[in-house]
């Protein structure tokens, strides 16, 4: 019977394996497109899925390049010196097919630049055609694989964390001195991530943001906790439920007013204000879960301090603090993780200083475009959640356990 009751907990217990890698893959697939796309060309992203970098192919664009280019050009790009292909300063001012479009509609010689096979007479035809084009000449200037495949670039992170968005990139425009990027860049990139439209500055904002809205609730929740824990007054379990109550209180209802009252006192738009909003609506919480772990502790251990003399400040610092250490550290990861993904509060009470999660939505152009950046800017603002997750994990489990303990 031994081998069918080994069959019988296997099948018993396949609908929850089954699930919890349903589960997985739901989770790490997406993610890891991202994290593939972040790395590749603007042409790239544009015209492939992410998938593509992983399978066998002939050099992207090579059949569109012979097919229009070649002829007059050369199958290397340098049949003609004052128009090298393979030269990155010319192949980098048709970073995207719009402007190689424009430029092959100008006439050479007195008849079209193109003659045999002419471009389609529909731009959107031309604008496919051209795109593999452009690929194809990344590759003969040496900034692609040949591949076609595992042509991976940094350009895109480049791009979130400064907040360049025009139409080639940030470091080959300033490698060329493209008049607009000077204008609005120093092309010196140390200086040039603390532009507030870039990543780079939205970065330290929300680190500005997150890590004092995260300890305060548990400064202010530990002197609550252990009060209603192990400090006898009158009301004090109505109280505990009124805070236990106030938790199902969404805080969309209180943005209207609380952003009138920061209007009204001077702290709308302030880091000051974003602080307090947050440590209001995350003290609920922080006071109930840390009053469920405090009381949870041993009596004994609390009323043996007492008869040595200890007053309730010596015990709260020397006994309970320390022996709550798990339950803080559980509710400091799911305060820094709400906060640092919080969209709607730092958009009504940060505008002036947009942490990044309001910060992506910046870098959107306002045609549609230049959401190949949003790859690299959205690993950006979740890379540091991931690793708090992974490093941490274990309290996430002590936190969930502290929350359930019956006081």
């Amino acid at each position: 019977m031994k081998p069918f009751s080994r069959l019988n907990r296997f099948f018993n217990k396949l609908p929850v394996h089954l699930a919890l890698v349903v589960l997985v893959v739901v989770w790490v697939v997406p993610t890891f497109g991202v994290f593939i796309t972040s790395f590749r060309s603007r042409e790239a992203v544009r015209t492939t899925g992410w998938w593509t970098v992983f399978l066998p192919s002939t050099p992207a664009g090579k059949q569109e390049y012979t097919t229009y280019c070649a002829s007059c050009h050369g199958p290397n790009g340098d049949a003609i010196p004052q128009a090298n292909l393979s030269d990155p300063k010319i192949v980098g001012q048709f970073a995207r097919s719009a402007s190689l479009l424009a430029f092959l509609k100008k006439d050479v010689n007195g008849g079209p630049h193109l003659k045999d096979p002419p471009l389609p007479d529909n731009a959107r035809d031309a604008q496919v055609v051209l795109a593999p084009v452009i690929q194809y000449m990344q590759i003969l200037d040496g900034e692609h694989s040949p591949t076609g495949g595992l042509d991976f670039t940094l350009r895109n992170y480049a791009d979130a964390l400064v907040g360049y968005k025009g139409t080639g990139d940030y470091l080959s425009d300033c490698q060329q001195g493209v008049g607009s990027t000077l204008a609005k860049f120093t092309c010196n990139f140390g200086k040039d991530l603390l532009n507030p439209e870039g990543m780079g500055q939205a970065f330290l904002n929300t680190v500005a943001v997150a890590v004092p809205a995260a300890l305060l609730p548990i400064l202010f929740a530990g002197f609550a906790a252990y009060a209603f824990a192990w400090m006898d007054f009158k009301g004090r379990q109505w109280l505990f439920a009124l805070l236990v109550g106030l938790q199902v209180v969404p805080l969309q209802l209180a943005l209207v007013p609380i952003a009138r009252m920061y209007t009204s006192i001077g702290l709308q738009d302030t880091f000051l204000g974003i602080w307090l909003f947050h440590t209001g609506f995350g003290l609920p919480y922080a006071i109930y879960l840390m009053r469920n772990f405090m009381g949870g502790l041993p009596k004994e251990v609390f009323e043996s301090v007492y008869i040595d003399g200890a007053n309730h400040w010596t015990a709260f610092w020397k006994l309970a603090i320390p022996l709550s250490i798990p339950a803080i550290a559980s509710l400091w990861i799911f305060q820094f993780l709400w906060i640092w993904n919080d969209f709607l509060v730092a958009k009504i009470f940060l505008n002036g200083h947009p942490v990044l999660t309001v910060q992506i939505t910046n870098l959107i152009d306002p045609r549609g475009g230049n959401w190949h950046i949003l790859t690299g800017a959205a690993f950006l603002s979740f890379i540091v959640p991931m690793l708090v997750f992974f490093g941490l994990q274990r309290f996430f489990v002590r936190g969930m356990l502290a929350g359930s303990v019956k006081g």
